[in-house]
Parts: structure tokens; C-alpha cells; sequence
């Protein structure tokens, strides 16, 4: 049994003691910056303590229980022995104005409390002081706050804490137990499709080794549960204390969910939530997070803990109807509560954002700091080099800044506030807005490389104000306009990004009708990613890591993890797939006689067999004008079509993806549909649901001068910048959706390629090994091609059915292994 839990003093206070309310408001700088800065502070202040301060003074406590060790360790800022005694001195930096506290912060001083006791329980000392020092981060103001307690009342104090913490600690022992054993003892939960133990096997061996693996392989593997499987072994060989399955959408999330379900009727004891975004679990109509606009932010502090025990000891999937019930019971915020959670969960579901943004992450278990062992699933790792740039990147426009101003000015005015505060906010935003304007003569309409230090200072002297603002209870409704508290927010951020800007990035000032803008561009994020996977076990594994060396650049960036590509499982004779060589998305060659020519092809393509199809498109404008045509030269009571609009809200996705569940005998369905959007990966049509994936074009972002930048930097990075920028992104958005197609063993179906360029080395090249040989045909032979490959699927199925040797499973082969620094082959 695992006989010993570790708690640190700030986390057990801050569990325990935490009270009053929710309130978003209160949001906003917790950066790298900041942290920084609060060290700097520490040491400024504890190098002025004199000769008898010392500093950062480890303190650890055990209490043995019936079957475990409790232990209880921290680290005290500063201990001094003075003329009054032995003093506590605990450290806070802060951004508000110090002057206007009249005590300490209750979640401050009980912690200090701990390290008074921790101390005097080593000592004959019969009282002991605690001072809470408090400095202004950006003025370095100080304030002290003073007490003195009793040897028997502060231990008394600590050994209370520690016997509520014990019912939590009991259970946690106990279950660890159960779920160590049960992990031990679990089996497959169905059976292995030939090749899958291997890739669990390869996924094991990482965790063991804790390294990074790159795993390819592509649908109906059974990726999902190979990397979950031997992630639950290595748990309960106590290699593991807690997996985070993370994810790009939360569609794919729901896999891992099913997953963890399936092997717990299978016997697994194992506790698992799943995050979803704050506005999908809200009890609310609208999400406003305030306590006196919510009921359940309103005293959630208070009630929190009786929600999350009622959790822990009678629920074990914490999936979005079971945290919505219990947070309705207890009146608690359902997705603090799912956050929160984590804390105690084996297996945590979430989007990325939750390891890897800086302004949402989940910061314990991503930081140089964390000492609990986990691994990272990364579902659809793909998606990753993006949303990692999206996430370590921040923009700045004047107008948001002349709009926060604005409005302070406004409000504080009607509302007749006499404090300094608002006005001097406004002065400050004043600033940025002449700082941008200048900085926006000076550069033109585009340029790099801004200078931007003495912007900086100002947004620096704004946060310092608008936290003080957000301190001051009679100033704080100024931040009930969703508009400055969303600039707070960006404020923030673009400050926290600031404080990562190295040689991954790039600035760029840009003016145009919108008005000007400063953005901090993280080209290459693997620096930033990393930095939150740390030493523990990382998987990143997709259908499409091609080429795998680019994903590895700019998600790792170390040449030396591990890479395994798995061969598909499915029968190669089941899918045709084409390419129709005489058509073009090359914006030079679009016009009215390129349309036709598509769509004619698109009309001898599904006219060859009755079912569903869809056809994927490089961006809206071309997609309407393909559809037009179509719809006037070959619409037909047999022929339905649909068309993906912009901006479709859930429901209506829903709605969309329904008329392609059934298959059909008498219809065809034509879905036109936006390559890289929304169903052109992370959807599951099976069988006869989808039959052909039509692919406009090889996927290629538009040009555009950001796009333009990366390109830029790559190449003087001396790396193929057209690839890194164009090329590689493009073409995974096309694999994408050519694996909408075959989705199980039974499916069969035709994806087809239309665009010359798929001919070309530089594209062709980006296709997966183990597709065979492409048929190449044009517009006009395109219907033949595909009417043969129908008629010969016909033969090759009856041909499989009278065979009665032949399961028609195919092996997975793991055709390659290797680290990316070798010769690839």
C-alpha cells in the first residue's frame, strides 16, 4: 500500500481555509512575471533583515496515522530571533495598495500560523510571533501586520487543521489502494486487434523510461485505448499518480471518457473528470461570474468542500451530468468544481489549453515545480503547433485601449467616485494610446521588430491601477462592463507574453481600416510547451503526423524522442483513392471554366454509386461559387445537397451531421463542406454513413503577411519556410479529411484528390506509406475510374464472403521506430 501522503502548508490552508465567493472580476495577472517579480521581492526584502533573519527555512511535519504517514512540509520565507522572540515572517507581493489594507489576508495568516507551530513543535518555546509583510509589487510600498500566539494555541490551531485534513487523507489512502490493485490486476477490456499490444507495449515503455513519444497511426487502430490501457498499468505499477488525456475538441474527449468507462466494468476503481469550458457548464442562462449575479458564485467558497467529499466518496465518473447535479445540490460553481476536482482525479480529461495556456492552465502540475507524476496523452497532436502559437501569443489594438479608457472616465464620473484611482487609469491609458499611435507613425502601416520597452511601462503602471481598482470594493462594479474587464484580461495577457518574448518570436505592428494593432507572435512554440510537459511522459500521437520531423520541431524540438508509425489495420482494397489532374484551387486559374470543371467532376464522382459524400473546400468564396453551379447545372429530385455556413452554432452542426447517419438506396447526399473546419476532422461517420471525400485543393493558409513572417523566419532559420508555413499545415488539413472516409473495418469508399499539385513530389511525398498506388485520372474519365473501382469492390466483397479462412482483419505493422535524428527511410 502507498503509506505516505505529502501535502505542503499552502496547499492544505488554501483547501481548507478558503471562503466568501467567485467573482471574475478578481482575474487576470498570474504570469511568469509576476512570479519573478514576487521572488525578487522575497530576497529584497529578507536580504534587509538583519543579523538575526533567516531565510527560506525548510519545515516539515509527519503524523502517523493506522496505515499511512501524513506529512505536512513547507518553506518558511524568513524566521528571525529578536528581542521580542521568535518571529514568523511570512512574505507577500501584491499588487494593490498596501496602504488601504487594514489586515492580512486570512488564507496568508493561516499559513504563516502552520510554520509557527511546525517551528515550536521542535522548540521548549512557550510563545512565538508571526508578522505578515506585505509589499507592493510595482511601488515596493511595505506593510506590516503583527501577532503573537501561545505555544498551546498555535499547536492547537495546526493539529485542527490536520484532523479535518485526515478524513481526506484516509479516503485518498484507501482508494489509491484499490484502484493500485485493480490497475494491476485489469486485462484488455476487449480483444486486442492484431498489432494494438505492440503500440501499447511502445506506449508503456515510454512512460517507464519517461521520454516523449510521437505515435502516427491511423483510424481504427485503436489509438484511443492504447495509449489509455498501459498509461492504467503503469499507475498501478505506481509509475503514474494521475493521466491528463487532452484534447483539441471536446468530441474526441468523449473516446477517452468511453474508454475509462469500459474498463471500469471491467473492474477498474478509477476516478476520472472531465473538463469542459466554463460556459458549457454553467447552471446559468448567461455566464456571468459574479456573486451578485450568481447564486452559485455567491458563497461558493463556503460550500465547495461538502460538494467535492459528496464527490469523491459516492461518484466516479465526474462527467458533466454528475458535476452539474452535485454542484446544483450543493448551490457550487459545477466548473470550479470540475477544476478543483483535478486535484483528486486518476484521469483528467481537458483541452489543451489546460496544460499549455498561461492564462488557463491548470499551473501545479505544468510547472518546474511539480512533483507528482503524471503523463500527457496528447489527442490529435496535429493540432498542437497551432493552438500552441494561438496560446503564447497576444495582440494589443488602440481602439480596445481608447474604449477601456473611455468607459472608466464615464463611469467613475456618473457614479461621482472621488478616488485617484480611475483618473489615474485613464491618464496611464492615455499614454498606450498616444505610445501606440506614435509607434504606428513611426513604422507604417507594417513592420517587425518594434521597440517596445517604453510601451511596456506603461501597460505595466495600467495593471497596478486596475488590480488597485479591483482591490477596492467601492471601485470594482467598474469592471461589470464585460468590455474593461475583457481588456483587464487582454492587458494581462499580452503582458504575461511579453515576459516569454525570446528568439521564438516575432513582433509586428500592422494599421489598417480596424484601426493598429501590436501583436507578439510565437512562431516556433516548442519552447513554451515544453516547458510545461517538463520531465514527465509525454505522448503525442494523430492519423497524421506527416512529416513527423516538423511536428517534433515545433512541439518538442528535441530530435532525440521517440517515433513509431503504425500500418493501417483496414484492407487497402476497401478505399480508391484519386487524383483528378486537370482542375486547380490556385487562386490565378479560379474563374468561371475552373468551377465548371469541378463541379462537372464532382457530378461523375457521385453519380457512380448512390450514398453520402462531402466535399471539401479551401475556403467559403470558393465553395459558393462551385455550389451555384452545381445546384444550376445538376440539381435532381435524386440528388440532395447541403452547404456548411459560416458561423453554425451546435445545434445546427448536429443537425448537419444527422443527414449523413442513414445510409441510402435511393438518394444521394452532397454535403460541400470547408477543408480544416469543423467536419473535416473529429467526426465519426461509420460504415455507409460517409462513402467519399472529395478534397478541393492541397489546403494551403492563405497568404497573408503573418503567414508571410513565419515563412520569413523559417527560412533564415535555415529550414524550407514555404513547408513550415504553407505546405506542411496545408496538406494535414487534406489528411484530415481523407480519413473521414474509412472509420472501421466494414467501411468502404473512395476519397479523391482534386488538384494537379497532389501530382508533385513536394505533395505526393506527403501522403501516408501504406496507401497504395494512386489512380491519377481528369474531369472528364474521373467516372469510369470510380465506377471500375465500385464494380471491383462488388467482386473483391463476394469474393471475401465466400472465403471462410479469412476474418478480414488485417495486422497493424509497425513500420517504423526510430529517433528522427537517423537517415529516414
Amino acid at each position: 500500500m502507498n503509506n505516505k501522503v505529502s501535502v505542503s502548508v499552502r496547499r492544505l490552508v488554501e483547501f481548507l481555509k478558503r471562503s466568501g465567493s467567485i467573482d471574475r472580476r478578481s482575474g487576470g495577472v498570474k504570469s511568469e512575471d509576476a512570479l519573478l517579480m514576487g521572488g525578487t521581492i522575497h530576497r529584497k526584502l529578507q536580504s534587509m533583515g538583519g543579523e538575526g533573519y533567516t531565510s527560506e527555512v525548510p519545515l516539515k511535519e509527519s503524523f502517523d496515522f493506522d496505515n499511512y504517514e501524513l506529512v505536512i512540509e513547507g518553506r518558511a520565507d524568513g524566521i528571525i530571533d529578536g528581542e521580542d522572540g521568535i518571529t514568523i515572517d511570512e512574505i507577500k507581493g501584491v499588487y494593490r495598495d498596501v496602504n488601504l489594507m487594514e489586515d492580512s489576508e486570512p488564507v496568508h495568516l493561516a499559513q504563516a500560523k502552520c510554520y509557527a507551530a511546525m517551528y515550536i513543535k521542535n522548540t521548549d518555546l512557550s510563545e512565538i510571533n508571526v508578522r505578515m509583510t506585505y509589499c507592493n509589487m510595482d511601488s515596493y510600498e511595505v506593510k506590516f501586520f503583527h501577532y503573537g500566539f501561545t505555544r498551546k494555541e498555535i499547536i492547537f490551531y495546526f493539529d485542527e487543521l490536520v484532523r479535518e485534513y485526515k478524513k481526506w487523507a484516509d479516503f485518498l489512502v484507501e482508494w489509491r489502494f484499490q484502484r493500485n490493485k485493480s490497475a494491476e490486476e485489469i486485462g484488455f477490456p476487449y480483444k486486442y486487434r492484431k498489432g494494438q499490444k505492440e503500440l501499447a507495449e511502445q506506449v508503456y515503455k515510454t512512460i517507464y523510461l519517461k521520454k516523449r513519444l510521437f505515435l502516427m497511426a491511423p483510424t481504427g487502430v485503436g489509438k484511443t485505448l492504447s495509449v489509455i490501457f498501459p498509461s492504467v498499468k503503469a499507475m498501478g505499477r505506481q509509475h503514474l499518480e494521475k493521466i491528463f488525456y487532452l484534447t483539441a475538441k471536446n468530441v474526441t474527449g468523449n473516446v477517452a471518457v468511453e474508454a475509462y468507462e469500459a474498463m471500469r466494468e471491467k473492474g477498474l476503481k478509477f476516478k476520472s473528470v472531465n473538463i469542459m469550458a466554463r460556459e458549457k457548464l454553467c447552471l446559468n442562462e448567461e455566464t456571468t461570474c459574479y456573486p451578485d449575479k450568481c447564486p452559485y458564485a455567491n458563497g461558493h467558497f463556503d460550500r465547495i468542500n461538502e460538494a467535492e467529499f459528496d464527490l469523491l466518496t459516492n461518484y466516479d465518473s465526474w462527467d458533466s451530468n454528475t458535476l452539474l447535479e452535485v454542484a446544483q445540490d450543493y448551490k457550487v460553481c459545477p466548473y470550479e468544481l470540475a477544476t478543483d476536482m483535478v486535484e483528486f482525479a486518476d484521469g483528467v480529461v481537458c483541452d489543451y489549453n489546460y496544460a499549455f495556456d498561461p492564462g488557463v492552465t491548470l499551473g501545479k502540475y505544468f510547472s518546474p515545480d511539480n512533483k507528482i507524476k503524471h503523463v500527457l496523452l496528447v489527442d490529435e497532436a496535429h493540432n498542437l503547433v497551432e493552438r500552441g502559437r494561438e496560446m503564447y501569443s497576444e495582440e494589443l489594438h488602440l481602439f480596445e485601449v481608447a474604449n477601456a479608457r473611455k468607459k472608466i472616465r464615464r463611469m467613475s464620473k456618473e457614479a461621482s467616485v472621488h478616488s485617484r484611482i480611475p483618473s489615474t487609469a485613464s491618464a496611464v491609458l492615455q499614454r498606450i494610446v498616444t505610445e501606440l499611435t506614435a509607434l504606428s507613425a513611426q513604422y507604417g502601416q507594417f513592420a517587425r521588430d518594434v521597440e517596445l520597452d517604453r510601451l511596456m511601462k506603461h501597460v505595466s503602471r495600467a495593471l497596478t491601477l486596475f488590480t488597485e481598482m479591483l482591490d477596492d470594493k467601492k471601485l470594482r462594479f467598474i469592471f461589470e462592463d464585460e468590455d474593461v474587464l475583457n481588456f483587464y484580461f487582454r492587458l494581462s495577457g499580452f503582458s504575461n507574453i511579453y515576459e516569454l518574448f525570446d528568439d521564438n518570436y516575432v513582433n509586428y505592428i500592422e494599421r489598417n481600416d480596424t484601426g493598429v494593432k501590436i501583436k507578439l507572435l510565437c512562431v516556433n512554440p516548442s519552447k513554451n510547451l515544453m516547458s510545461c510537459v517538463g520531465d514527465s511522459p509525454a505522448v503525442f500521437f494523430s492519423a497524421t503526423l506527416l512529416p513527423v520531423k516538423y511536428y517534433i520541431d515545433l512541439i518538442s524540438g528535441d530530435m532525440n524522442d521517440y517515433t513509431v508509425y503504425a500500418q493501417s489495420s483496414f484492407d487497402c482494397n476497401k478505399c480508391g483513392r484519386f487524383i483528378v489532374d486537370d482542375v486547380s484551387s490556385l487562386y490565378k486559374k479560379r474563374g468561371p471554366g475552373m468551377y465548371d470543371l469541378i463541379a462537372c467532376a464532382i457530378k461523375e464522382i457521385v453519380s457512380q454509386k448512390i450514398g453520402n459524400y462531402m466535399i471539401f473546400f479551401p475556403s467559403y468564396a470558393f465553395m459558393e461559387e462551385v455550389y451555384d453551379v452545381f445546384s444550376d447545372k445538376y440539381a435532381e429530385p435524386e440528388l440532395l445537397m447541403l452547404k456548411q455556413e459560416q458561423s453554425m452554432n451546435d445545434k445546427e452542426r448536429n443537425e448537419f451531421l444527422m443527414n449523413f447517419n442513414n445510409s441510402r438506396t435511393e438518394n444521394t447526399m452532397v454535403g460541400f463542406c470547408i477543408l480544416g473546419g469543423v467536419f473535416s476532422e473529429g467526426i465519426d461517420l461509420k460504415e455507409d454513413s460517409l462513402i467519399g471525400a472529395l478534397i478541393v485543393g492541397t489546403g494551403l493558409p492563405m497568404v497573408t503577411k503573418e503567414r508571410e513572417l513565419l515563412k520569413d523566419y523559417f527560412e533564415k532559420s535555415g529550414t524550407n519556410g514555404f513547408d513550415y508555413a504553407y505546405r506542411y499545415p496545408g496538406m494535414n488539413k487534406v489528411l484530415q479529411a481523407a480519413g473521414r472516409v474509412i472509420r472501421t473495418e466494414k467501411d468502404t469508399g473512395v476519397t479523391v484528390f482534386m488538384d494537379n499539385r497532389f501530382t508533385q513530389k513536394g505533395y505526393s511525398s506527403l501522403f501516408p506509406s501504406d496507401w497504395r498506388e494512386m489512380c491519377i485520372s481528369d474531369s472528364e474519365e474521373i467516372g469510369f475510374e470510380i465506377n471500375a473501382f465500385w464494380e471491383g469492390l462488388g467482386a473483391f466483397v463476394r469474393d471475401e464472403e465466400e472465403d471462410d479462412t479469412d476474418d478480414g482483419e488485417k495486422e497493424i505493422k509497425i513500420i517504423g521506430e526510430k529517433r528522427i535524428g537517423e537517415e529516414e527511410g
